[in-house]
C-alpha cells in the first residue's frame, strides 16, 4: 500500500508546547500513510453532532479518543506493536478478553469492558493515556511498572467494543478527555488548523484514502477484503473475470470512487461511483466478464482514485501479470 498525496495533504504545524503538556510520540510500530491510518479522532462538537478538530467527519457522537487502525486482520495477526507514547507509570492493565468483532449480541457482554485489553499508563501533571482493543494475550507490562516513550505496552487486536483493527488512544488530564491535536478548545473545530497540538511530531491529517487494492477473478465479499485474504497473486489461465477492486475508510457522501484497468492493449475497462452517504470504510469493485475472451498476454494495472468535488483525496494501484 501507498500514499502517493502524504505530502500535499493538511500537514498540522508544530507549536511549542506548553512546559506542563504531556508530549506524545507515535504508539503504534506502524507508518502513517503506508501500513495504519488515523480512522477516528475526538468528537468535537456539541450535542448529537459529530465533527472532529479539522470539522470533518473522521469521528462519531461523542467518541474521545483517536483511532489508529490497520488494513486487515491479517496485518493484526502478523503482530503490530503498540508503544507507550510518553513515560510514565502502569497504572492498569487488561489482557483476558477475546478477539473478535463486536455486534449488537455481544453489546450487553461489554457493558463497562467497551475498551477490550488494554493499558493505562500514569504521567507526570495529572496526564494518563489509555490503549484499548488490544490483542489477548499480548500485554507485555505489569501495573506498576516504569515505562520510556517507545516501550512495547502490546499488540493491535479486536478486543472490547469494535468492528475492525486498532489501537484507541485515549488523553487525560485530571480525568478528562483532551484532543491531542487540539488541547485547548475543548470543542469546536477549524478547517485549515494551525494551533498547537501534543505531539512531538504532529500527524499530518488525512481526510480518506484507500488502504489496500487488488486482484481478484471474481468481485470478492467484504468479509474477505477485511480480513486481507481478497487478492489473488495470479488470474490462471482461463480465468471467468478479472476484476480490481479497492478498499478505503473516510468516505463523504457526494464522493467519487472511478477505478480503471489498462493493459497491454491500452485501457480495459473504466467505471466510476458516487457515494451515497457517509461511509467509516467501504470497498468498490469493477471488472468484465471474460467468458471464451482471451486476453492479451502481459501487466494488467488496477488504478483507484478518490475525488471530493473537484480534488483528488487519494490514489492507489496494484499490478498482475497474465498469465
Amino acid at each position: 500500500m501507498r500514499r502517493a498525496l502524504i505530502a500535499a495533504l493538511f500537514s498540522l504545524a508544530s507549536v511549542e508546547a506548553k512546559a506542563s503538556d504531556v508530549i506524545l510520540h507515535w504508539p503504534l510500530d506502524c507508518r502513517l500513510g503506508e501500513d495504519c491510518h488515523i480512522q477516528h479522532y475526538v468528537d468535537r462538537a456539541p450535542g448529537d453532532q459529530a465533527q472532529d478538530y479539522r470539522c470533518s467527519s473522521l469521528t462519531y457522537d461523542n467518541h474521545q479518543g483517536t483511532d489508529i487502525a490497520l488494513p486487515s486482520l491479517q496485518a493484526m495477526h502478523e503482530g503490530v506493536s503498540v508503544l507507550a507514547a510518553a513515560p510514565g507509570v502502569v497504572r492498569a492493565i487488561r489482557d483476558s478478553m477475546s478477539d473478535g468483532y463486536a455486534s449488537a449480541k455481544t453489546a450487553e457482554s461489554l457493558r463497562g469492558r467497551e475498551c477490550g485489553n488494554g493499558v493505562v499508563v500514569r504521567h507526570s501533571g495529572g496526564w494518563e493515556t489509555q490503549y484499548c482493543h488490544m490483542k489477548r494475550g499480548s500485554i507485555q507490562v505489569e501495573p506498576g511498572q516504569n515505562v520510556t516513550v517507545g516501550t512495547v505496552l502490546g499488540q493491535v487486536g479486536l478486543s472490547g467494543r469494535t468492528e475492525f483493527p486498532h489501537l484507541h488512544l485515549s488523553i487525560r488530564r485530571d480525568g478528562r478527555i483532551v484532543d491531542p491535536f487540539a488541547p485547548d478548545e475543548p470543542q469546536g473545530c477549524h478547517r485549515r488548523w494551525g494551533g498547537r497540538s501534543l505531539w512531538a511530531d504532529p500527524p499530518a491529517y488525512q481526510a480518506g484514502g484507500f488502504m489496500s487494492s487488488g486482484f481478484n477473478s471474481a468481485i470478492p465479499e467484504f468479509p474477505d477484503v477485511k480480513s486481507g485474504d481478497a487478492a489473488i497473486d495470479t488470474l490462471g489461465a482461463e480465468p471467468e473475470a478479472m476484476v480490481f477492486w479497492a478498499y478505503a475508510f473516510g468516505g463523504q457522501k457526494r464522493d467519487r470512487i472511478r477505478l480503471s484497468i489498462s493493459g497491454p492493449e491500452g485501457i480495459f475497462w473504466v467505471h466510476e461511483t458516487i457515494l451515497d452517504k457517509n461511509q467509516i470504510q467501504f470497498f468498490r469493485a469493477v471488472g468484465k466478464a471474460l467468458k471464451q475472451r482471451r486476453l492479451p498476454k502481459g501487466a494488467y494495472e488496477g488504478l483507484a482514485i478518490l475525488f471530493r468535488g473537484d480534488r483528488e483525496i487519494d490514489r492507489i494501484s496494484h499490478t498482475i501479470q497474465y498469465p
